[in-house]
């Protein structure tokens, strides 16, 4: 695990930020995550009206909440919104009213094999009401009329996304993608966003060969929504057309979900299975030594299913540290701030940009003297690394990279094959490509 620094503080320190905030797939909550955001990475914050047309869905309307509880006869509540925005089932639509207990039970939402944790429930398209409360709240609850209110809106607006580009030296682009849906849920996903901020300023401070495109979008609605404004350019699909375009601008992807736990990393492969994700991945984690596993795609999960839908298939993958669903607390109260770490977050951030350092240099080359091996010494090479701790590797790798340098193998595929560090490989490219022995 990455030890705790200034920047995992700061990680943390987002999360407690936006851990009380009351978010949804649309409503004020998204927005008021996203200007915290916005204060440390710029955002361009996209509102999209309700009924908007996006793929085979709608935007819908916009739900926005003031307050709600359930009071006893003595006007004490029992349960209570300004407690944690769990207590209420997401999207319920306004209630006022009194009622017996064993009429409101109906309504009512917990997790009986675990009596302490209020769960996380939504609504999103079927018009609803609801509280989720612990087990143990509700077992002590009297027979007696109890007052529910529920003061929500739901009413036309938009739904609330942003994006965040690090310009790169192509046009070329890497999607990170992390959901802004989830309520008090710190793991699930505000440890998300926050590695994918903090990803976004470190990229922001080196000149990566790729661009970055950070997107921050409500979960399945937000994913397609975004899709479906982004359809033509991000792989020349038209989906009114169904069928491909040349000229797509998306060549890799992440999502970034539940980046905060104890549990060991684990990478879901696109659906592609051998994209160049996928590879990177796999080789960052395995050449760590991090506890880790490495999963096949399933149209289950987060938003990588849409990204990965048939129909773009892009060479997304998701990175987590337990899966979804994979520990007890997920969906729940126990996905609290004591549940994350800023050691865990360091640790994700460091796997992403260790992955991303190895994508951005990993290349084909052609090379430029391929009858026999070229004499290096005459070229300074081999005096170029009388320097290094790794003088053997770095000249093993040479030897590696010219002889396949035949424009079919990656600089990754030579790293695997040789069992060198991808870094002193790209090096060697670098010092061949610059010595004119190699081209791009």
């Amino acid at each position: 695990m990455a030890p705790v620094t200034e920047v995992s503080e700061e990680m943390y320190t987002l999360v407690e930020r936006m851990y009380p905030l009351c978010r949804s797939i649309t409503g004020d909550g998204v927005r008021a995550t996203l200007d915290i955001v916005g204060e440390y990475i710029p955002l361009q914050v996209h509102e999209v009206p309700t009924g908007t047309q996006v793929l085979d869905w709608t935007v819908p309307q916009e739900w926005n909440i003031r307050d709600a509880y359930i009071a006893d006869a003595a006007g004490h509540r029992v349960v209570d919104f300004a407690a944690s925005s769990l207590h209420v089932l997401g999207y319920s639509v306004p209630v006022s009213k009194t009622m017996p207990l064993a009429e409101l039970r109906a309504h009512l939402h917990t997790l009986p094999d675990h009596p302490t944790w209020v769960p996380y429930r939504t609504s999103y398209y079927q018009p609803e009401w609801g509280f989720c409360l612990a087990q143990e709240t509700l077992d002590a609850l009297p027979d007696g009329e109890y007052e529910v209110r529920i003061d929500s809106t739901l009413e036309d607006g938009h739904l609330t996304y942003a994006e965040h580009v690090v310009p790169g030296q192509v046009s070329d682009e890497v999607i990170v993608s992390c959901h802004v849906c989830h309520p008090s849920l710190a793991n699930d996903n505000l440890a998300g966003i926050a590695v994918a901020t903090f990803l976004a300023r470190a990229l922001a401070q080196e000149t990566p060969y790729y661009t970055y495109r950070f997107i921050y979008a409500p979960g399945t609605i937000g994913a397609i929504t975004w899709l479906a404004r982004n359809a033509e350019r991000i792989n020349g699909v038209s989906p009114a057309r169904a069928e491909p375009r040349a000229g797509g601008s998306v060549k890799h992807g992440l999502v970034l979900a539940c980046a905060g736990d104890p549990g060991r990393l684990t990478y879901k492969r696109s659906r592609r299975g051998d994209a160049e994700i996928d590879r990177v991945l796999r080789h960052v984690l395995t050449a760590s030594e991090r506890p880790h596993c490495v999963i096949e795609f399933t149209p289950y999960g987060y938003d990588e299913r849409q990204y990965c839908s048939p129909g773009f298939n892009l060479g997304v993958g998701s990175l987590t540290r337990t899966p979804y669903a994979g520990y007890p607390e997920y969906h729940t109260s126990a996905d609290n701030l004591d549940f994350v770490s800023p050691e865990a977050m360091a640790d994700t951030l460091a796997v992403c940009r260790e992955a991303f350092a190895v994508l951005d240099r990993n290349r084909r080359y052609l090379n430029l003297s391929p009858y026999g091996e070229p004499q290096l010494g005459r070229r300074g090479l081999y005096d170029a690394l009388g320097g290094r701790s790794d003088t053997k590797q770095a000249q093993m790798a040479m030897l590696w990279v010219l002889n396949l340098s035949d424009g079919e193998h990656s600089l990754l595929d030579v790293a695997e094959r040789s069992g060198l560090p991808f870094d002193t490989v790209a090096d060697a490219a670098g010092a061949l490509h610059g010595a004119g022995l190699i081209k791009a």
